[in-house]
């Protein structure tokens, strides 16, 4: 079935591509069609109707004109083509006795903007938003993508041909009726396609093959019967299919309101409506009583929506909230109402419009404008709420502004500079100072720079008023004061001034201030920690030494490193190994079947053999790396692991001993890792330079404490040395360890007398 879309579409698409050239010659070439023509009883060209909207009707040509010359000739019979004129640059008319002249309607006049310019541009945007959705579904291989592709190619030929239609042209005015009632059933063809790939069904084949149907038997009514009364039949087709297709989705939309699929069927409903509605109530309800007053060009322009919403559906799979969307319209079309009707009263006052239903046109165009004006203004306002020439009691925004601002202060007077000048430029305020108030009741201000800042001191008295809540505000006279912080016994307050007496504070301000007093609050907490913190590092920089919290801090690090490492090295290089031992056991065996030489075989089994220590040794690093058991089964299954690994290949016997440690103890995962890293580093420490014969290791539980006792018998070493052997034998990590436990480290030891280590630890 794809194959069958994909050659229709191509061969739409040259077959559409051939005739907006044709339609381009006539525009291009000025040929224009439109005026019905027939000889009058005394041999002259009248003109006997004039359709509406056409290059003859915009030219000037009127019912009833007297045609003398067409392009300078003075036998204008010969340009009757079916009844119409064509072929015309140029008419001199009789109308009434008086001799006129009409000139074609131009290329690039106000005429065909809506009947050539904007169809041509319309086109070329389908176009290309069908080469990008067939590029995209190279990959995709969906068969909406193709319903789709002709789906916008119905909509831009249907456009272009009601130009061409409009002028008279008879090929043209086949393609509308067929395109335009192929449009509905078209997107509904789309919708059903797109949702089944979705996993939803909504209408059957049944449904379609009947809307496809009338297309048909409104193209056959055409050939056989060619009249004003078909338009009107013609019209009310395309209006009946369009409202079908606008009822099913809705319905849809309601049913599975709440779901993906609701959200996508609403989004569907909305466009829809969007883009059919004006030509439906202002252009084919009209029409059918003669009353019509606002062009049909004009109308289907409306039809852009449709591309633009459509292929960023179907290129993204993602819709912008729609409920929202549609509360902002709700909210907005309400909003609207007031100043469209001031405008259009004033404008009848001041013009008293003659035209008919000129006030009605005019009353639509501004609603519309005012209701994107308030729309785009809110998009406006969010896209550029940092960039404000003005706050002035623009409170929202300059919150989220201010919360911009103070997430990348660093400093406790960068945060009060921002407080300072939020509140200068949203509130009628001309001085803000920030003072810090002392236990002792001392005010000192934060960056005194001005000679202005005598100015608060006659408010010093209130100060006292403020040393409750963060958020207090007291009014002054010509401004007021506020609470914004505090450390230790200290309070920062932010005092702001006006030339003039200022109003009393409103609630919205009241609410604005807190807001922000609540946010400087936090940061300044955060900020005098990272200050009282960085101190902190300095001065252990300098002592050289490190805290508890701090080496924890670093093996958690490292922990995560090694473990980051494991994983790496498991899903990686053992699986690659794995893979390579498998064929070499493979490859071996087809050797050995077909007798290959012994030298080769020979080859093969060490290459397997090496390949096996190999896996063998990555899988133990990964589990030093990373000791999962720990994880799963605790510290003490861990530990006997570990120990268990070692004595495989160690010269010594190793005694564990954890009967009297309690498996039940709440030690946090951190703790425990360390513990296991001590005694791996321990036992690791033995295999490589005891030379011991008998190693013990004991985990204790002793009240409150966990006690960790190391003892072997080997080669020891000079205990006044310790400081020597603490970095050549590891031992500096089991110190650091320890001191992350807020443990306690022993270390016995002499020449020959092995070594003695107990590390106790409080819970």
């Amino acid at each position: 079935m794809q194959k069958f879309y994909s050659k229709l579409t191509v061969i739409l698409l040259i077959l559409s591509f051939i005739y907006v050239i044709y339609i381009s010659y006539i525009n291009v070439f000025n040929i224009f069609v439109g005026a019905v023509v027939s000889v009058n009883s005394d041999g002259q060209l009248e003109i006997e109707d004039v359709v509406d909207f056409t290059d003859s009707y915009y030219a000037g040509v009127r019912k009833g004109d007297i045609i003398l010359e067409v392009n300078g000739n003075k036998e204008p019979t010969k340009e009757v083509r079916r009844g119409y004129l064509a072929n015309v640059k140029s008419l001199v008319v009789d109308r009434h006795g008086d001799e006129i002249e009409i000139e074609n309607v131009s290329l690039l006049s106000q005429e065909n903007l809506f009947i050539y310019l904007i169809p041509i541009i319309f086109y070329s945007i389908s176009l290309f938003c069908i080469f990008m959705i067939l590029k995209i579904n190279k990959a995709r291989k969906k068969e909406s993508a193709y319903i789709l592709a002709l789906f916008l190619l119905a909509v831009a030929v249907a456009y272009v041909s009601s130009g061409g239609s409009g002028k008279g042209e008879y090929i043209s005015g086949f393609i509308v009726i067929s395109t335009m009632t192929c449009v509905p059933p078209l997107y509904m063809h789309f919708m059903y396609q797109y949702l089944k790939e979705l996993g939803t069904v909504i209408i059957s084949w049944r449904v379609l093959l009947c809307l496809y149907a009338v297309p048909f038997i409104n193209i056959v009514l055409e050939i056989l019967f060619k009249d004003m009364v078909l338009a009107a039949f013609n019209l009310l087709s395309f209006f009946a299919l369009a409202f079908i297709t606008i009822i099913i989705t809705l319905r849809a939309a309601k049913k599975l309101k709440g779901t993906e699929i609701g959200n996508v069927l609403s989004a569907f409903a909305l466009i829809l409506i969007s883009s059919f509605s004006p030509f439906m109530l202002f252009f084919i309800i009209p029409y059918l009583f003669h009353k019509y007053f606002i062009s049909p060009y004009i109308l289907a322009s409306f039809a852009l929506l449709i591309p633009f919403f459509l292929v960023y559906q179907f290129m993204t799979n993602k819709l912008y909230n729609v409920d929202f969307f549609l509360g902002r319209i709700k909210y907005y079309s309400l909003l609207a109402i007031t100043p469209t009707i001031v405008v259009v009263v004033i404008f009848d006052f001041i013009q008293k419009p003659s035209a008919n239903f000129y006030t009605m046109k005019f009353t639509i165009i501004t609603y519309i404008l005012m209701l994107t004006v308030f729309y785009f203004k809110e998009i406006i306002d969010f896209r550029f709420r940092l960039k404000r020439f003005s706050e002035k009691h623009n409170y929202q925004d300059s919150v989220f502004k201010f919360t911009q601002l103070i997430r990348e202060a660093s400093s406790l007077h960068q945060v009060l500079y921002h407080l300072k000048y939020t509140i200068l430029e949203v509130l009628v305020v001309n001085k803000a100072f920030v003072l810090e108030v002392k236990a002792d009741g001392q005010v000192e201000e934060i960056d005194e720079s001005t000679e202005e800042s005598k100015l608060w001191k006659k408010y010093v008295d209130q100060f006292q008023e403020l040393l409750g809540e963060v958020g207090k505000i007291i009014a002054l006279d010509k401004g007021f004061m506020m609470k914004i912080g505090e450390r230790g016994g200290h309070s920062f307050v932010i005092c702001c001034l006006s030339n003039l007496r200022t109003p009393k504070l409103s609630r919205d301000e009241i609410s604005w201030l807190k807001t922000l007093a609540f946010y400087t609050s936090v940061s300044l907490e955060n900020v005098v920690k990272i200050e009282e913190l960085m101190e902190h590092l300095d001065d252990l920089k300098q002592r050289e030494a490190n805290p508890a919290w701090l080496k924890k801090i670093m093996f958690a690090m490292e922990e995560k490193q090694r473990s980051d490492l494991a994983r790496d090295l498991h899903d990686s290089v053992l699986q690659d190994l794995i893979s390579l031992k498998r064929q070499s056991e493979m490859f071996l065996t087809n050797f050995q079947n077909n007798q290959c030489p012994t030298s080769i075989e020979n080859s093969l089994i060490s290459w397997n053999d090496q390949m096996s220590k190999v896996i063998q040794t990555t899988r133990e690093t990964c589990h030093e790396l990373r000791p999962q058991l720990l994880y799963d089964l605790g510290l003490v299954k861990a530990i006997s692991k570990l120990t268990s690994q070692i004595q495989e290949e160690a010269p010594f016997h190793i005694r564990l001993n954890t009967t009297r440690f309690d498996k039940e103890l709440d030690i946090d995962i951190d703790s425990q890792l360390n513990i296991y890293r001590i005694v791996q580093e321990l036992l690791s420490n033995a295999l490589k330079h005891s030379k011991a014969t008998q190693v013990l290791v004991m985990l204790i539980c002793i009240k409150d404490q966990v006690v960790l006792h190391y003892e072997d018998d080997g080669v020891g070493f000079d205990a006044s040395h310790l400081d020597q052997h603490t970095m050549s034998m590891g031992l500096s990590g089991i110190r650091e360890r320890v001191k992350a436990l807020n443990g306690k480290l022993q270390i016995h030891t002499a020449p020959e007398k092995g070594l003695k280590v107990k590390i106790e630890m409080e819970l």
